[in-house]
């Protein structure tokens, strides 16, 4: 069977090829650039601990190294200390700040060695033809010619060519906000701590701009930005460089301390969502289907959710036939997810942006947008936690057995730590990816014994042969605990890490339908076009 064409050599294009390279599934990714990234320290990304562990298992680079998880967060309110957040345990996982050309390198590093994924450098992509049996695509460049795949994805960014062939509608918000960005190396008092700054004492002009976020990287390197005041005034190096050196000054509480100015750039939001992910065989991901990233939310990290939940998809159809309603189960997950964050970051914008009136009176007011703005920046409240797929049409119905723990159907498990077939001990989150569905028994005790003792024991058995039994290959894993599990809870987990349903007890029957709902009911091999084409 042909490769899937992946147009576009971002993170998510990456990505999306190692994640099917480790289905088994061969890629062709084309590239319009030269194969490098331009290094830029003013262009970095923050990674929430699940999609951070997606890239170190990728990538197989421990990117910790490589960039800076953060030791606390601060939020402060003109001379006020608003919020302060400490990290370092599993109830508080630190973000991840990366440049993105370093990640892009780790990504780059990870493919050089992989046998299923050919790069195509210096070729941009002008033509897309589709048939009922795959795709053709065509190049321009040095290197120009004619690609045969199965599918197709674009992960070529906001002008994506793919969106544009396929006539697919971008509608949206233009410069919602705009940033100016300063990457610098300075000793600013808050080490290894992120920083939110509303309303600064020395600049009291002109509040729109009264905003300044630091967020560390490795080597005493920070990026610094301020929010710009509506409009389209051109940033100057000479008001750049002011707003560097009263910020400095500010912050130590004296002259300005020595810096070195390493990267500068203006990043403008933008606020817009794809009418369609999915055009029969051509499908769109990361910021070819959406943008979003006001208000601290940050953009990647849906688009490397996007690539995650895409890549199992496209293997089993791969591999087994083509699958509509798995197929079309992609748009409906992730296209509710990023328009879900998008309302919410729309909504509070008026609010947080308004610039006073009546609102700035209401006792606690400041207090609850400072909450709402740093929810954003770490991942987390309506601004930035990850969309769980309740209403997924993947989502099992009417399972009789099914019992309520901490993690909501169709939301992503939590990483505890489980004991695999072999009997070693790994972190849940390091057994996704590998394209079989995860069956997880909650059995208190079983940490302490050597498992040929457990593994015959009890409900073992029987579990294991209601695994075996399943549509779709399911490796069974055992764990001491789960939040909110009580004991003998089985868990049925997609190979994406979202969870399908939680039974009590051993129930062939229900665990059997909510594995065959997770993959989109029976196959039905190279079905007609689906209804995402139509």
């Amino acid at each position: 069977m042909d490769p899937v064409i992946i147009v576009g050599a971002g993170p998510v294009g990456l990505t999306l090829a190692l994640a099917l390279a480790r289905h088994e599934v061969p890629s062709v990714v084309l590239d319009e650039g030269p194969g490098k990234d331009e290094p830029r320290l003013a262009r970095t990304v923050v990674l929430r601990e699940d999609t951070a562990a997606l890239m170190e298992r990728l990538s197989g680079m421990p990117l910790a190294r490589e960039g800076a998880h953060w030791a606390g967060w601060r939020a402060l309110r003109r001379k006020q200390v608003i919020r302060e957040v400490t990290f370092g345990d599993d109830t508080e996982p630190a973000p991840l700040h990366i440049a993105q050309h370093v990640l892009t390198g780790a990504l780059r590093e990870a493919l050089a060695g992989e046998r299923l994924v050919k790069v195509a450098v210096d070729s941009r992509l002008d033509t897309i033809e589709q048939e009922p049996s795959g795709v053709t695509a065509h190049t321009r460049g040095p290197n120009g010619t004619w690609w045969r795949g199965s599918y197709l994805v674009g992960c070529d960014g906001p002008r994506s060519t793919v969106r544009k062939l396929q006539d697919i509608r971008f509608p949206g918000r233009t410069a919602v906000e705009r940033h100016a960005v300063a990457s610098l190396r300075a000793e600013l008092p808050w080490t290894d701590e992120a920083l939110l700054h509303r309303m600064p004492p020395w600049r009291t002009s002109a509040p729109s701009a009264g905003e300044v976020t630091a967020r560390p990287l490795p080597d005493g390197v920070w990026r610094v930005d301020w929010l710009l005041p509506p409009g389209k005034d051109l940033v100057t190096p000479e008001l750049l460089l002011a707003r560097v050196r009263e910020t400095l000054a500010g912050w130590t509480g004296g002259p300005t301390p020595p810096y070195e100015l390493l990267d500068t750039g203006v990043h403008t939001v933008h606020h817009r969502l794809a009418r369609r992910w999915r055009v029969g065989r051509v499908f769109l991901a990361g910021d070819a289907a959406h943008l979003l990233g006001a208000l601290g939310t940050q953009g990647l990290d849906e688009g490397l959710r996007d690539a995650e939940n895409l890549a199992w998809k496209l293997a089993l159809a791969w591999h087994h036939g083509r699958h509509e309603a798995l197929l079309d189960s992609y748009q409906a997950e992730r296209r509710a997810a990023v328009a879900a964050r998008l309302r919410a970051a729309d909504q509070a914008l008026p609010l947080l942006r308004g610039g006073g009136g009546l609102r700035a009176y209401v006792p606690g007011s400041a207090r609850g947008h400072d909450a709402l703005l740093t929810d954003g920046h770490l991942g987390r409240g309506v601004l930035g936690t990850p969309g769980a797929y309740a209403l997924s049409p993947l989502a099992p119905r009417h399972l009789e057995g099914e019992v309520p723990v901490s993690t909501e159907p169709g939301a992503t498990v939590s990483d505890v730590r489980v004991t695999a077939e072999d009997g070693s001990f790994v972190r849940l989150r390091d057994r996704l990816g590998r394209g079989a569905l995860l069956v997880l028994l909650v059995a208190p005790g079983t940490g302490v014994w050597d498992r040929k003792h457990w593994a015959t024991a009890g409900i073992m058995p029987r579990l294991a042969a209601a695994v075996a039994a399943l549509p779709h290959p399911a490796e069974l894993l055992v764990a001491e605990s789960y939040p909110g599990a009580a004991a003998h809870t089985v868990l049925l987990i997609r190979p994406d890490g979202h969870l399908v349903a939680a039974l009590g007890g051993v129930r062939p029957a229900d665990l059997y339908a909510a594995a065959e709902a997770a993959l989109g009911g029976p196959v039905q091999a190279e079905a007609t076009a689906g209804s995402a084409a139509k």
